[in-house]
């Protein structure tokens, strides 16, 4: 099986507003050349708060196109990496797929600056942790194809 050049992953949290959005956010900027990232909601909100948007800009990431959306079946048939950020490992959607990643990390919706930042901060290090796995599985199937 030929390694796509770029990773579609899809980040996925309960409302498309704070975890979900920075990831792809984050990963936009510091992942661009492994990641094609994307963002969904099982009960999207239906906008980034702007307490999401000043914890991006405030630490160099763009909220520009950023939006709050469904799960729509193209985007989850055509990711090659789901990542739950939901907190909701049993959710019927999210239960079904080997494609689908569980990272437990917090909801800071609702909370103050400094929360939000430590949320930032958290999803950060995993996208960068991330990258680093999907750039060796890159290179290991490029050699595999050999």
């Amino acid at each position: 099986m030929p390694y796509p050049k770029i990773f579609r992953v899809l980040f996925v949290c309960i409302g498309n507003a704070c975890r979900s959005p920075m990831a792809e956010s984050i990963a936009l900027r510091e992942a661009s050349d492994i990641i094609d990232p994307s963002s969904a909601g099982l009960f999207p909100l239906g906008y980034i708060p702007p307490s999401t948007q000043q914890t991006l800009q405030n630490n160099g990431y763009s909220p520009e196109g950023l939006s709050s959306k469904p799960i729509l079946r193209d985007a989850w048939d055509n990711a090659d990496l789901i990542i739950n950020l939901s907190g909701r490992r049993r959710d019927p959607l999210l239960d079904h797929s080997e494609k689908v990643e569980d990272w437990d990390i917090a909801d800071p919706f609702g909370g103050e600056p400094e929360v939000y930042q430590q949320i930032l901060e958290e999803i950060a290090g995993r996208v960068r942790l991330l990258a680093a796995r999907l750039r060796q599985q890159r290179i290991a199937g490029h050699a595999q194809e050999r």
